[in-house]
């Protein structure tokens, strides 16, 4: 996945914004004021901080050398992935992992602000 893909993929999400509250360099992708990707999507190789299921944030590090716990970040929640250059992850499964993410963080928002969400 090149940085461009990963970009356009997370600001694809319905009240998907980037924003840049740490470093110029590092894109933080949220969804309603809420994080659900960060990258330095300049970085080589490309990686991607995504929440993800306690339970199940373990089982994909055990599977997937390309997934670690996340890099400054809760690492129980968080994994970050390898999303571009040597030993990255598919394409598909990157996506599926963004997906996931942004899924869990819009469960987690207030009611009312999920059915904002749901409006055309």
């Amino acid at each position: 996945m090149t940085p461009a893909e990963l970009r356009d993929f997370c600001l694809g999400f319905n009240a998907a914004v980037e924003e840049f509250p740490f470093t110029p360099e590092t894109s933080v992708f949220k969804v309603l004021g809420k994080m659900f990707a960060l990258s330095a999507l300049d970085a080589e190789p490309l990686k991607v901080n995504l929440k993800c299921d306690p339970e199940r944030a373990v089982a994909l590090r055990a599977e997937h050398e390309a997934i670690a716990p996340g890099w400054h970040m809760n690492k129980r929640h968080w994994n970050t992935v390898t999303a571009g250059g040597p030993g990255a992850l598919s394409d598909a499964l990157v996506r599926e992992l963004v997906e996931d993410s942004y899924d869990l963080v819009v469960a987690g928002l207030p009611r009312a602000e999920r059915l904002r969400l749901d409006r055309p």
